[in-house]
């Protein structure tokens, strides 16, 4: 008999531990930078069509799955997904829920425990007297797991592990006594924290101004955030990234909704919880998220900068140098507020990733709560430390463009599928609105069968054939190119033209065309480094004296030549550096000899690790389905 007897202790709390799952570092750190990059107050239209026509559609496809397996005594993707159709496919493509949820909490945590180390070096003021350079390179040496910034051994291993290990006690205490106790404190602390922030950013102004950047006001960067640019609308490339932000903001294509609501009453109401949860997530994302990282940096750095440099690092490499310009009180405050909030952020999210597996092996290997907690830590141990210590090798980034992005497309595909095609959307519209207290619009009924399809279909067939820059227009021209970012692209490698060998003895330039050395360091304690650069165009802007790179499309502008950082190789001690200051290198050119293990070698074993974890997953469940029809040979799924 199952020892899994979970169930959810309110429903304030069930639709707090929702949106907590969804609510994650990307609302605060993803988001702003799409709509940044992706028209400006543009973006919010595709954004905000992507969500009621895919974004709600599969959060009540989720819901009602997950409800519909618990019905039966099921609490994991790979035998609620069986429940639903006859044929055993099904079973095995639910192991995607299990797959994706270990293998992005592997990495997931690993940023998490960042925003636990971040709240510790805030307390403790390390960033006090900094220089933006400086903070942005502290973040560089934290990574570096073989390089303590506190005199720690292995000090970002060692943050990761008490973060998982958090994560775990957390989990042990089970879904009333563990996640729905930290969704409720940690979700309001998170607005709380989020609010405060906000409103400091909304109000700095260009009161942070250096002198002389009159493009320094926050109500710029709110400005450049939400002011509409209507000719991105037609570009598929905005579109596509509306609905890629709507699969990372709303946690759907996972499997950790379907095993939140497998613990929910057969009656109870899936249609509004599912809706609560997902425009909280919104208000949290479009309110909160976009007033705090881009307006407080425009504030202080200006809009030019933000136009150039905005990005997820912002959050680590940025944001303390700012803080820091509050004074020693406030900054250190608003630094505790910021990481701390992308703590509740991050950790609400990896809680809800933990339940998947915990819900199979409870069910189909009668391990206890405690068992099950701890095993997933142990698996996430095992598959996680591999982006700890390979991280600037890319180990990390196949991780999370594998399972945290392409894996969720596929899956939410599958099952819009199934639930509207297999199971048929007659059964599936009864399932949404059974005990609902809303009246669920009737046209929803042919957006599930029809739309939602269509556009997850759109999607994963952009995200395969991504073609060079995104031009779209080169389909139709004849000159079509794939992108190094598309799926076929990443398989190839094709980002990747030089070292593209395993092994080595001689280090290769990556740079393309030529470029100077700027600076080589052979006397560092703990490494050795080349500066490359290249000359670059700039002008200085008549009306705001800021600096700007030329573009030739701007007349009446005299540029000027600049030696400008392009690119920092770091290597070991033992590494014969072969350049000197000054010298022209192309690309492939030597820069160092010695014995090398390339990046590539670090990304074939990424891979290889996501596709032993997911036959290895695949075993469990075939394991499972042998012992159901052992212990009823009636059952022939």
């Amino acid at each position: 008999m199952s020892t899994n007897n979970e169930a959810w202790g309110s429903r304030v709390g069930l639709v707090l531990a929702m949106a907590g799952n969804a609510v994650g570092l990307g609302n605060f750190l993803r988001f702003p930078v799409q709509a940044v990059q992706n028209g400006g107050g543009a973006f919010i239209i595709p954004y905000l069509v992507c969500f009621l026509l895919m974004g709600i559609p599969l959060l009540w496809i989720e819901w009602s799955v997950g409800r519909f397996g618990g019905k039966s005594g099921n609490h994991s993707t790979p035998f609620i997904l069986d429940n639903m159709g006859r044929a055993r496919f099904w079973k095995y493509f639910g192991v995607f829920g299990i797959f994706t949820n270990v293998a992005v909490a592997a990495y997931y945590c690993y940023i998490e425990s960042w925003t636990m180390s971040y709240v510790f070096h805030s307390l403790m003021q390390t960033f006090s007297g900094m220089s933006q350079t400086e903070v942005a390179g502290f973040f560089d040496r934290y990574v570096d797991v073989f390089y303590s910034t506190t005199g720690i051994p292995f000090e970002a291993a060692i943050f990761y592990v008490i973060c998982l290990a958090l994560n775990t006690y957390i989990l042990s205490m089970g879904l009333s006594g563990g996640v729905e106790r930290v969704a409720k404190i940690g979700m309001p602390m998170l607005i709380l924290f989020g609010a405060f922030l906000a409103i400091r950013g909304i109000t700095l102004g260009d009161s942070g101004a250096p002198e002389g950047c009159l493009d320094c006001n926050s109500h710029l960067g709110l400005n450049f955030l939400w002011q509409p640019q209507f000719d991105s609308l037609a570009n598929p490339s905005v579109w596509l990234a509306a609905a890629g932000q709507i699969f990372f903001t709303l946690s759907v294509g996972m499997g950790t909704i379907q095993c939140y609501a497998s613990y929910v009453g057969s009656r109870d109401d899936i249609a509004l919880n599912a809706m609560s949860a997902g425009w909280m997530n919104g208000f949290v994302e479009i309110v909160l998220g976009a007033s705090v990282v881009i307006p407080i940096a425009v504030g202080y750095l200006g809009l030019g900068w933000i136009q150039e440099n905005a990005g997820f690092s912002m959050a680590f490499q940025t944001m303390p140098f700012l803080f820091g310009k509050w004074g020693l009180v406030l900054g250190t405050f608003a630094g505790v507020m910021w990481f701390g909030l992308l703590f509740f952020a991050g950790i609400t999210s990896s809680l809800a990733m933990g339940t998947p597996w915990m819900g199979f092996v409870q069910d189909e290997f009668k391990f206890t709560r405690t068992q099950a907690a701890w095993s997933f830590g142990l698996l996430i141990l095992i598959i996680g430390l591999p982006t700890v210590f390979f991280y600037q090798q890319g180990v990390f980034g196949e991780y999370d463009y594998w399972a945290g992005t392409v894996a969720l497309v596929v899956f939410a595909l599958a099952e819009t599928v199934l639930f509207a095609w297999v199971f048929g959307i007659t059964n599936g519209w009864d399932e949404i609105n059974q005990g609902a207290d809303m009246v669920v619009p009737g046209i929803y009924k042919y957006i599930i069968k029809y739309v939602t399809p269509a556009m997850l279909l759109i999607v994963f067939l952009g995200a395969l054939i991504t073609p060079k820059n995104n031009d779209w227009g080169a389909v139709f021209s004849g000159k079509f190119e794939l992108d190094e970012s598309s799926i076929i692209g990443q398989i190839q490698n094709k980002g990747i033209v030089a070292n593209r060998a395993w092994f080595a003895d001689e280090f290769e330039n990556e740079v393309a065309d030529t470029s100077v050395v700027m600076k080589v360091d052979r006397a560092n304690e703990w490494q050795k480094s080349i500066v490359l650069g290249k000359y670059m165009a700039y002008y200085r802007e008549a009306n705001t004296g800021q600096v700007r790179k030329y573009k030739a499309d701007i007349a009446g502008v005299q540029p000027y030549d600049s030696l400008t950082p392009v690119k920092t190789y770091r290597f070991d001690l033992n590494k014969k550096l072969v350049v000197d200051k000054g010298d022209e290198v192309v690309f492939k050119q030597t820069l160092a000899q010695g014995k090398f293990i390339n990046n590539i070698f670090y990304i074939t074993l990424g891979r290889m690790i996501l596709l032993g974890l997911f036959v290895f997953l695949t075993i469990l469940v075939y394991r499972a389905t042998m012992i159901r029809k052992t212990s009823n040979p009636s059952n022939e799924s």
